[in-house]
């Protein structure tokens, strides 16, 4: 899984992005042709023409991105195969933050990133530094206008529920809500998947629970609160939830994404009993991002690799993975989702709203402030 979520960089990670720097051979987008800036597979000539531009190019560079995430290692296998196209997959346990700090150290070198995968908060912050390059995939139309950027500089990939997964081997009777968290009979096995000044699903627990405990999109306080009161009474652990710790018992009660939560499930099959619910008294979903770097060694593969995953064959692929593609609603209308797939996931609230990238904003400031004096760390 991905050291420290998708939220904050890691001063390691960060290190080896500079020691990688040194010695690449230098690239630029000047000889790149027509898709080093091209908006859409037309503006470059077609998908024909796209194809064999990156086939020709022959390799694209990801970063963070382990091969269990959302299925990420099938995605990248299969697109590989598809195409004939290498994959270079650069620093898979590193997070959000570290993919914006290789985009610049690494600018201009023949192993930058062509393509990222982050938080929206960082795609706002990389395309506002003009970081990112315009595009917009043949299914454009199909991803909700709240959930991309109106010139293609950013949009939505896959997301989900922030969740509560126990071990029925360990915890006779499970939570389905915040409020259960509370009981006494949990104590010493609630866990969060990291610091949620650090970790995007930590963050998002946080939130969730100041939803279930009179808080708001405006008022992430009660969240923080919740797991300060969980900590004094001996339910909360600060211990980094993830398969292994789940195997091993520390962490029998973790709140995390369904998704990841539903591929620790497949993962620990046959050793845990592991049950998975999206909670009763507060819902909180979230979506991750996909973009381009303006920069990119490789563009046409770039842009090749954003048609594959926002077609049918990759947005299925993500659901495999359990996360819930962007495309998700026009898929399930037009009957093209794998209808197999969307029934292991757990079910989802009828009406989801998303808070503002303003409140998003103002809610990380108060957990930076305020996480390590009232709870503490991870």
């Amino acid at each position: 899984m991905r050291s420290g979520g998708r939220l904050a960089s890691g001063a390691a990670g960060i290190a080896a992005l500079a020691i990688l720097a040194v010695g690449c051979s230098s690239t630029t987008n000047s000889s790149k042709g027509k898709f080093a800036t091209a908006s859409s597979a037309a503006a470059g000539g077609g998908m024909d023409a796209l194809v064999t531009a990156a086939k020709k190019e022959g390799q694209l560079n990801v970063i963070t991105l382990p091969p269990d995430w959302a299925n990420y290692g099938e995605l990248i296998s299969t697109f590989s195969k598809k195409y004939g196209i290498k994959i270079i997959s650069a620093n898979p346990n590193g997070t959000s933050a570290d993919e914006i700090t290789a985009v610049k150290q690494l600018k201009g070198q023949s192993r930058a990133p062509d393509v990222l995968d982050v938080g929206n908060t960082f795609a706002l912050s990389a395309a506002a530094s003009g970081l990112l390059a315009p595009y917009k995939v043949a299914t454009w139309n199909q991803i909700p206008t709240v959930q991309k950027d109106p010139a293609g500089k950013w949009f939505d990939d896959y997301g989900g529920y922030v969740s509560i997964a126990y071990d029925s081997n360990r915890v006779k009777s499970g939570p389905t809500s915040f409020a259960d968290l509370k009981k006494p009979a949990y104590k010493n096995k609630i866990a969060l998947n990291g610091n949620p000044t650090e970790a995007a699903a930590a963050f998002a627990a946080v939130y969730a629970a100041a939803l279930a405990n009179g808080g708001s999109f405006d008022n992430i306080m009660p969240g923080i609160q919740f797991f300060a009161d969980l900590k004094k009474e001996g339910n909360f652990v600060t211990v980094t939830g993830n398969p292994a710790t789940i195997e091993s018992g520390q962490t029998p009660i973790l709140l995390w994404w369904d998704y990841l939560n539903a591929s620790a499930k497949d993962k620990l099959s046959g050793k845990v009993n592991w049950n998975i619910n999206i909670p009763t008294d507060a819902s909180y979903a979230s979506y991750y991002d996909q973009a381009i770097s303006a920069t990119a060694p490789h563009p046409a593969a770039a842009r090749l690799w954003e048609e594959f995953l926002y077609s049918d064959q990759g947005q299925n692929l993500w659901l495999k993975g359990k996360a819930r593609p962007v495309r998700l609603p026009s898929m399930t209308t037009a009957g093209t989702v794998d209808k197999t797939l969307l029934s292991a996931l757990p079910p989802a609230p009828a009406d989801t709203k998303f808070p503002s990238e303003a409140q998003i904003t103002k809610a990380e400031q108060v957990v930076n402030a305020n996480w390590a004096k009232m709870v503490g760390g991870a």
